[in-house]
């Protein structure tokens, strides 16, 4: 490398470095940052997650669905390194419940409270929305075929079942604060017992959409409280949840894989079964006893910096991901059917296509994220400080976008 080549590198490491500073300069000394790297943590690992086992395959002029883990069952471990929601609704709790007694102690009304977080958490919603309403027609009206309009349209909507059941659960907040998380497991229990072991109806599974993610929700509250802060209960989470998940899979039937799988019978994931819940106790578990190891590896600014900035665009990036895979797909079919893109995945040299083209896909997210995330930002911005970063000079234009993150 030549000694320009040397001072340009150094120079960009230089302007990240002080960039990074800035931002943990204007960071509330109090601030838990172990919590914004478990939601950083969540968010990505369902963009990759999602990545990685959705397969979109051109087959005679239309594009249909498919899962490397229907053919490649081996891979089923990635369903559970990247399925982590549970993680996601653990955060949720406990920032939710903490928030809403930091806006009591402040005298603002719940309504008012709860206004503030839908309103951040449904207002990048309108854009997607907005998008794949226009893009749906002109498809259909330029002749496309409906089963691929329709595919396209279910993948980039997919997202927003979450954000219904998060908006619910925020909602109820207050009521939900003090629940103890066994309440919730056992309704999920008895619903698996109920359709699985006794032959019920298999529409009793939606109960669980609500209790399932109830659990890691109340795990939350519990933190709120100061109920999990021992070692101890990480400990019992973990081990309780991974040995469960593995008896349920070994002896109980349930699928090994915590996503579904085109063309299983059962789908652990929708509506969520006992097993995943299980799991999502494990993962629960693992988070909590992570939270020291991660609060002393946000203490280094780039670290720091990487999360905030993951934080303030984490809607824009859940939302758009799913899209920035089609783009990709529809552009590269003007080049033809591409190994890893447009080809059926039932095989290891479509893993290592895959693997290639995850780059691209976040390249495509990062065009997202340019075009799309004022919505995010406008919505958490109006009239307020951020809660990561406080204070911020005008002139400094990465540390005032950090702080307008909500």
């Amino acid at each position: 490398m030549t000694d320009r080549g040397v001072l340009g590198v150094r120079g960009v490491r230089h302007a990240v470095r002080r960039g990074a500073e800035r931002v943990g300069a204007a960071t509330p000394a109090g601030r838990d940052r172990a919590v914004d790297a478990l939601r950083a943590v969540a968010v990505l690992g369902v963009v990759l997650g999602h990545w990685l086992v959705t397969a979109l395959v051109a087959d005679s002029g239309t594009l249909r669905t498919a899962s490397p883990l229907r053919y490649l069952p081996w891979l089923t471990p990635v369903s559970w390194m990247f399925q982590t929601l549970a993680v996601f609704f653990l955060v949720g709790g406990h920032v939710a419940t903490r928030g809403l007694a930091s806006a009591r102690a402040r005298g603002i009304p719940y309504h008012h409270w709860l206004t503030a977080r839908l309103t951040r958490l449904f207002t990048p919603v309108a854009a997607v929305l907005t998008l794949w309403t226009i893009a749906a027609l002109a498809l259909l009206l330029s002749g496309a075929e409906f089963g691929t309009v329709r595919t396209l349209v279910k993948l980039a909507l997919s997202p927003l079942w979450f954000l219904v059941v998060f908006a619910a659960l925020t909602a109820a907040t207050p009521l939900l604060a003090r629940l103890n998380p066994l309440w919730p497991l056992a309704v999920v229990l008895h619903v698996d017992l109920l359709r699985f072991g006794l032959g019920g109806p298999s529409w009793l599974g939606w109960a669980n959409v609500a209790a399932g993610w109830l659990v890691p929700y109340t795990l939350g509250a519990a933190w709120t409280r100061g109920e999990l802060e021992r070692r101890r209960a990480g400990w019992i989470l973990f081990a309780g949840g991974a040995v469960t998940t593995a008896g349920l899979v070994a002896w109980a039937g349930y699928p090994a894989s915590m996503v579904g799988v085109p063309g299983q019978g059962v789908s652990n994931l929708d509506p969520p079964t006992l097993a995943v819940v299980t799991f999502g106790l494990a993962q629960c578990g693992l988070a909590l006893l992570l939270r020291e190891r991660l609060r002393r590896a946000m203490r280094r600014p780039v670290a720091w910096a990487a999360v905030a900035l993951v934080n303030l665009s984490a809607m824009t990036v859940f939302l758009w991901h799913q899209t920035a895979l089609m783009a990709t797909t529809a552009t590269g079919l003007l080049a033809g059917h591409l190994p890893g893109l447009h080809t059926v995945p039932d095989s290891l040299g479509w893993v290592a296509a895959r693997l290639l083209w995850l780059p691209v896909f976040a390249l495509a997210l990062a065009v997202c994220w340019a075009a799309f995330r004022s919505f995010e930002q406008g919505a958490g911005g109006r009239g307020r400080r951020s809660r990561v970063v406080r204070a911020h000079r005008p002139s400094d234009r990465g540390t005032a976008a950090a702080a307008r993150h909500v």
